[in-house]
């Protein structure tokens, strides 16, 4: 195929100070994505509970596409009949697509991992399918994701060192056939590191990963169970072995403290459901910590959730209003607080950004540690 476009990344800066920290960017086919960069995950084609408009009113610059989900609903045929998952949910930025490979460990009925594939029944009418790297490919492809993933296999937390090491070396036979199946090059794909918490299996698939080939690396199989001491060992391990040059993108994770963590530890780009389940659940994220809004202690509270929040919600309605709407459960309020929540998130890229730029990054580190410590 031939292309007028070339993706690319860009490493423009690295931290002055005792960090990894780095800001980077990427050149992708529906737009620029400066990092690191937090990514609202829109499981079905959509940011649960918000829309285009509202993702671009905060400067959302990239969202998620569940493979998994698409392919079984809507499907490739209505996919391709509007031309793309860009245009099907009226999304013209960048699009990160994962692989399908959690989704069919965690909500579809297993029934084998093979060689070949995942062997798997849907969640939806129980119809049996197998996921195969090379069809993993095709459905990214279909939906046109500026970046999509290889299809791995994900380990459960906890496992043996011998079930990490059998999961991580299937992961890495399957990305070489994700690679070979590769067919546009004006999209990215990245490669997936596996290996539980085990520094020497994450070394090793760090190794084989890079000596396979990607435009970008990501850490998968973290944000599972595991003590967050081992999370952030882990990150390291890897962040110390994969290319400088390409971006590292810790999947999954989580929190606001974990964001900043992981930056520090030289992690470019994360994508958590957090900030919209916990909104639609009662629970903001603050420039002054987590807020439960149900609590009965904001039942006549004149304040905004967050003072020095400049998103909607909080410029316009009072602490007291949207514990009353929570308690009502009007569906209002899981927009209004998921709002809120990827807001803040994004905001909060943005200042890791400006603070690396202007060589003050472990102050906001700091700020963020005494507001979420743990």
């Amino acid at each position: 195929m031939s292309s007028a476009f070339s993706p690319q990344f860009d490493l423009l800066q690295e931290s002055s100070e005792a960090s990894q920290a780095r800001c980077g960017k990427l050149q992708l086919k529906h737009g620029q994505v400066d990092t690191p960069i937090f990514m609202p995950v829109g499981t079905q084609g959509c940011v649960k509970t918000l829309l285009p408009t509202d993702l671009k009113g905060m400067d959302a610059q990239i969202i998620l596409g569940n493979t998994y989900h698409l392919f079984l609903r809507p499907g490739l045929e209505v996919i391709k009949h509007f031309g793309g998952l860009h245009s099907f949910q009226k999304w013209d930025r960048p699009i990160l697509s994962d692989s399908g490979g959690f989704q069919v460990f965690s909500l579809g009925q297993l029934n084998k991992i093979s060689e070949e594939g995942a062997h798997f029944r849907s969640h939806l009418d129980g119809t049996a399918f197998l996921l195969s790297p090379e069809l993993a490919v095709e459905i990214q492809e279909t939906l046109g994701s500026d970046i999509h993933m290889v299809f791995d296999e994900c380990t459960p937390f906890p496992a043996t060192k011998e079930q990490a090491k059998s999961s991580m070396e299937r992961s890495m036979r399957w990305a070489k056939r994700c690679k070979e199946a590769k067919t546009n090059p004006e999209l990215m794909q990245f490669g997936i590191v596996q290996g539980s918490v085990y520094p020497e299996l994450r070394q090793q698939s760090c190794q084989q990963v890079v000596d396979v080939g990607f435009d970008g690396y990501a850490i998968g199989g973290l944000s599972v169970g595991e003590p967050k001491p081992e999370m952030r060992l882990v990150t390291k391990v890897c962040t110390d072995l994969l290319p400088k040059d390409k971006p590292r993108y810790l999947m999954g994770v989580g929190t606001p403290l974990d964001l900043i963590e992981s930056v520090h530890l030289g992690v470019d780009m994360f994508d958590c459901v957090m900030p919209t389940r916990n909104g639609r659940n009662g629970t903001v994220f603050t420039s002054r910590g987590k807020i439960n809004v149900k609590a009965a202690i904001h039942k006549l509270s004149n304040e905004p959730m967050d003072p020095d929040c400049s998103c909607y919600t909080c410029t316009t309605f009072e602490m007291g209003y949207l514990r009353h709407l929570y308690k009502a459960s009007e569906p209002s309020i899981q927009r209004l607080l998921s709002l809120h929540n990827l807001h803040y998130y994004v905001n909060l890229m943005k200042k890791v950004r400006t603070s690396i730029g202007q060589g003050d990054f472990l102050s906001l580190l700091d700020e963020i540690r005494s507001v979420y410590p743990t």
